[in-house]
């Protein structure tokens, strides 16, 4: 399985880890493969962000190797996702997107357990690089 070097903010972490933590124990064996990405992650300060890297509350524009289908969302903590064109962290392929930089692509397990290969082709918005580091 293709796993790039992803970059993850230490407040994203935070939030993640916080998150993870007060799910209940099925729920988050369900996510062990984000906690996994969490752990092998470069974490740097929020200010120290590269600008093409996927954040929290990035909007971000990938394609799936196989279709060339673009898609444009937003990753969101759980309590915002529902919104068309919000993706949680929770969800797979949100879990996927976190930490990889414009052109970078990885090879994630989806429901039905069936990997798809995700490449990032453009960050939209990233709140570190807007300054919006306290979203």
């Amino acid at each position: 399985m293709n796993r790039p070097a992803i970059v993850l903010s230490r407040l994203d972490v935070e939030r993640i880890e916080n998150l993870l933590d007060r799910l209940p124990a099925a729920e988050a064996r369900q996510h062990e493969s984000l906690r996994s990405e969490l752990e092998r992650a470069e974490v740097r300060e929020p200010n120290d962000m590269p600008a093409d890297v996927v954040t929290m509350n990035s909007t971000v524009t990938f394609s799936e190797d196989g279709t060339g289908e673009r898609i444009t969302i937003s990753l969101v903590y759980p309590a915002a996702a529902g919104k068309p064109g919000t993706v949680s962290i929770l969800a797979p392929v949100g879990s996927a997107l976190l930490g990889l930089a414009c052109g970078q692509e990885i090879d994630w397990p989806m429901p039905g357990g069936q990997p798809r290969r995700l490449r990032v082709v453009e960050i939209n918005y990233q709140p570190e690089s807007a300054g919006d580091l306290h979203r």
